[in-house]
């Protein structure tokens, strides 16, 4: 039975096999670090990144045009609507009477220009008669003359028929006058566009929108969000009601230190990886142009730092960038969600200060709005035609 022999340690060979581990590592960790640094430059040498990065979008408010209470919420939150739909109705009893009241008062005003008309009418014909009273008069005060000479017509009679003349004269002067001021209210006008009638019209077609605008309508299409409109609730003009949000036109907006901007131009290409789908769902898009100032610039209180304890901070500028269209259509964003967006800034030409921002979309103009007082010229033409001589 043979005893266990211990191994000799060789400490020289343990020093050899430990080096050559150590250089197989460091050559690992070199040849990894080669390959990032080749991969680097082959693929992100001309791309900037941020994921300080938003979804934007278009945040219609509705508000109410008009006082009145909800009877009636015909949108909730999530919801498509189109534009020109019907979303919010109110009862309209104020604004229904003061159409009452305007209509009273352009029928009033119409039969009042045609009160003066035929007042100056009555005047003109009064004048007349007293011209041909006057002539009369004089007439006979030529003959009282002519007889007054042979003691055939005794002075009583001639002094009569003066102040009969004198009289007619006087009351022809008043008719004038009086005339003279009817004719200054119409100057020649006609009823239509008297300035009473017009200031009347004027009013009329106030209340008239105000009732037409009882219903609120969507002034573009897209989807209703933080909607605080109830049924009951007593509102004034300008009250926001609900937000629209066309999902159809959203954009970028990111925010890269103000070291990364430098060669960012409009027109560059940009790749959009959004946090909410991960890595697999990558959006292109193109820069529109730069904001012309520091979020720190148009902050509420900005900072101040002519101050002993200044310390520097990388200002970061806000960028927009386009998405596609056809991309965003088959994979729909919501305003809000957080990106890592990429800008390629190969080919830097261009101004900084030029945009490619277009205003093509729904959201810039509306013409919801272009028909409501259609029925107003109507109902003016009834209310003056009721109310002229036929």
């Amino acid at each position: 039975m043979t005893a266990n022999v211990p191994k000799k340690i060789r400490p020289r060979e343990i020093l050899r096999q430990r080096r050559r581990r150590l250089q197989g590592v460091t050559l690992a960790l070199l040849l990894a670090g080669l390959a990032y640094l080749a991969y680097w430059w082959l693929e992100h040498r001309d791309w900037v990144a941020t994921d300080d990065a938003f979804v934007a979008g278009h945040l219609i408010t509705l508000k109410t045009q008009t006082d009145g209470t909800v009877v009636e919420v015909l949108a909730e939150n999530t919801q498509c609507v189109q534009k020109g739909q019907v979303l919010v109705r109110l009862d309209g009893v104020h604004a229904g009477i003061a159409l009452q009241q305007t209509q009273a008062e352009l029928a009033e005003a119409v039969r009042n220009i045609v009160s003066l008309q035929a007042k100056a009418e009555t005047l003109k014909q009064r004048a007349l008669v007293k011209q041909a009273l006057l002539a009369q008069v004089n007439h006979d005060l030529a003959r009282f003359n002519a007889a007054a000479r042979d003691g055939a017509v005794s002075d009583q009679q001639l002094q009569n028929a003066q102040d009969k003349s004198h009289e007619l004269e006087a009351a022809i002067k008043e008719i004038r006058a009086e005339q003279s001021g009817i004719e200054a209210q119409l100057l020649d006008s006609g009823i239509d566009n008297h300035p009473a009638v017009e200031k009347a019209k004027s009013r009329l077609r106030q209340a008239f929108l105000d009732y037409q605008r009882r219903n609120l309508m969507a002034p573009v299409s897209g989807c209703v969000a933080k909607r605080k409109v109830q049924v009951g609730d007593t509102l004034k003009a300008g009250a926001p009601l609900l937000a629209i949000v066309p999902l159809n036109d959203l954009w970028i907006e990111a925010n890269f230190l103000e070291s990364q901007i430098a060669g960012v131009r409009p027109g560059q290409a940009a790749e959009i990886r959004v946090a909410a789908y991960g890595d697999d769902r990558v959006y292109h898009g193109r820069v529109q142009g730069i904001n012309p100032g520091t979020g720190s610039i148009f902050a509420v209180l900005p900072t101040d730092n002519a101050t002993g304890n200044f310390i520097h901070i990388a200002e970061r500028l806000q960028v927009r960038i386009a998405l596609d269209a056809a991309e965003l259509k088959a994979n729909p964003l919501q305003p809000g969600l957080s990106t890592l967006t990429s800008i390629n800034i190969e080919k830097a030409d261009g101004l900084v200060s030029a945009s490619a921002v277009t205003l093509n979309g729904e959201a810039y103009r509306t013409d919801v709005y272009d028909r409501e007082l259609e029925g107003a010229e109507q109902l003016i033409e009834q209310i003056e035609l009721a109310n002229r001589p036929h």
